[in-house]
C-alpha cells in the first residue's frame, strides 16, 4: 500500500515533470505569430477576391453579396485564428457562425448561386485559418523553437489555386448558353388551355420579347382573371437574369 507520503512524493514528481515540459516546450514569438497572421490574412483575402471579383460579380453584379463575402470571410478568418489560440474548440467557432447565418438570412431567400459561393468562402476561412504552417524544430532538451514550414505554405497555397481552378473551369461553362426561367403574372386565362398552347407561347414571345422554350402554366385565379406561367427561355452566353426570380416590388435592392 501506498503511504501518503510516498503519494505525496510521486504527485510532487509529477507536477515537477510537467512544470519542466511546459517550460521547455518550444513557443512561437511575437513576430512570427504576427508573420504568421499576416500571410493567412492575406492569403485568404487575395484568394477570396479573385473568386468574388473575377468569377461571381462579373456576372451577378451584386454589390450587396460582394461585400458580404469580403467582410464575412476576413472575419471568418480571423475568428479562426484566435480561437484557434486559446482553449475553445473550432466546433464552438463554427457554431457561432451557424447561428449569425441563421440569424441574417432565415428572412431572405439566398438565391444557390450566392449560397454555394457563401460555403466555399467559409471553407477557404477556415482552411487558411487552421492549416499549419509553422513546425517546431528542436527537442525537448535543445531549445525547441518554431520555424516557418514552406512545405505547409506550400501546400495552403496550392489548395486554394485548386479551389480557384475548379470555379474557373465550372464558370467557364456557365459562360456557355444555358436555360433560365421567368414568372409571368398573365392575365388572358381563356389562353392557358391546352388547345391553344402555341397561340398562347406567340403571345408571350410578342409580348416579353424572349424566344420561349417550354411553360408551365401555375396557380390560376378565376376571380382575377389571371394566372402564373413559368417561362424557360435560353440566355446567351454570358448573360444573366437574376432579377427573374423577383416578383414583388419590395424584393428589389438597387444594385
Amino acid at each position: 500500500m501506498i503511504s501518503l507520503q510516498e503519494l505525496g512524493d510521486y504527485t510532487l514528481a509529477d507536477e515537477d515533470f510537467f512544470d519542466v515540459q511546459t517550460i521547455t516546450d518550444g513557443m512561437m514569438s511575437t513576430s512570427q505569430s504576427m508573420v504568421e497572421l499576416m500571410i493567412r490574412f492575406f492569403l485568404n483575402l487575395l484568394v477570396c477576391w479573385i473568386l468574388v471579383q473575377f468569377f461571381y460579380y462579373r456576372k451577378s453584379r451584386r454589390r450587396d453579396y460582394y461585400f458580404t463575402f469580403m467582410v464575412f470571410s476576413s472575419a471568418m478568418l480571423m475568428l479562426l485564428y484566435i480561437m484557434g489560440n486559446v482553449e475553445v474548440g473550432v466546433g464552438l467557432t463554427l457554431g457561432l457562425f451557424a447561428i449569425f447565418g441563421v440569424i441574417r438570412y432565415r428572412t431572405e431567400t439566398v438565391p444557390i448561386r450566392e449560397m454555394t459561393y457563401l460555403f466555399v468562402i467559409i471553407a477557404l476561412a477556415a482552411m487558411n485559418g487552421l492549416a499549419p504552417l509553422y513546425k517546431m524544430v528542436g527537442a525537448v532538451t535543445d531549445n525547441p523553437h518554431f520555424e516557418l514550414s514552406w512545405g505547409n505554405v506550400g501546400i495552403t497555397v496550392l489548395s486554394n489555386l485548386l479551389v480557384v481552378l475548379l470555379i474557373c473551369i465550372l464558370e467557364s461553362g456557365r459562360m456557355l448558353k444555358h436555360t433560365s426561367t421567368k414568372l409571368v403574372l398573365y392575365d388572358r386565362i381563356d389562353m392557358i388551355v391546352p388547345e391553344r398552347r402555341e397561340e398562347l407561347i406567340a403571345d408571350l414571345e410578342k409580348r416579353i420579347g424572349i424566344k420561349i422554350d417550354n411553360i408551365e402554366v401555375g396557380h390560376v385565379d378565376f376571380l382575377k382573371d389571371s394566372a402564373f406561367i413559368k417561362v424557360y427561355y435560353t440566355l446567351e452566353k454570358g448573360q444573366t437574369a437574376t432579377i427573374d426570380t423577383l416578383t414583388k416590388a419590395k424584393q428589389f435592392v438597387e444594385q
